[in-house]
């Protein structure tokens, strides 16, 4: 389920004509305002789908079972085969205008999408088998 985001694609957009006017030496600054940005908006979305799901449980739908977990699986892949994919030109844009301390920052920020990420999925899947041991009672 590919959704495109206009206002991050207008952001997107913004960042890239700012950096041709103001050249490559503020690069790594519009690189990592804009990764302020993005990891703002999945958070957002990542509440906005928990909190949905907590509005159908609490009208009394069930959640739908993944089966065996495959579905997490490939989430998780997901997620961290894009993070490594788009880590490669973050690292070369960081390392060269900032050179070590941009390469730690950049990699901070990568880590820190895949660890919220992992844990809105662990939390997740708790409050789904803390139901489940509920329905045994």
């Amino acid at each position: 389920m590919a959704t495109h985001d206009p206002d991050l694609r207008k952001e997107l957009d913004a960042t890239l004509q700012t950096r041709k006017d103001l050249g490559a030496e503020y690069e790594s600054e519009l690189v990592e305002s804009f990764l302020e940005k993005l990891d703002r908006t999945v958070e957002r979305r990542v509440r906005r789908q928990l909190a949905e799901q907590q509005m159908q449980v609490a009208r009394g739908a069930r959640p739908q079972p993944r089966e065996g977990g495959t579905t997490d699986f490939w989430e998780r892949f997901g997620v961290a085969a894009l993070s490594l994919a788009l880590a490669i030109p973050l690292s070369a844009i960081a390392a060269g205008n900032a050179g070590l301390p941009g390469l730690l920052v950049c990699w901070a920020g990568i880590i820190g999408v895949n660890a919220v990420h992992s844990l809105s999925l662990r939390s997740l899947l708790r409050t789904r088998t803390e139901r489940r041991g509920e329905d045994w009672e």
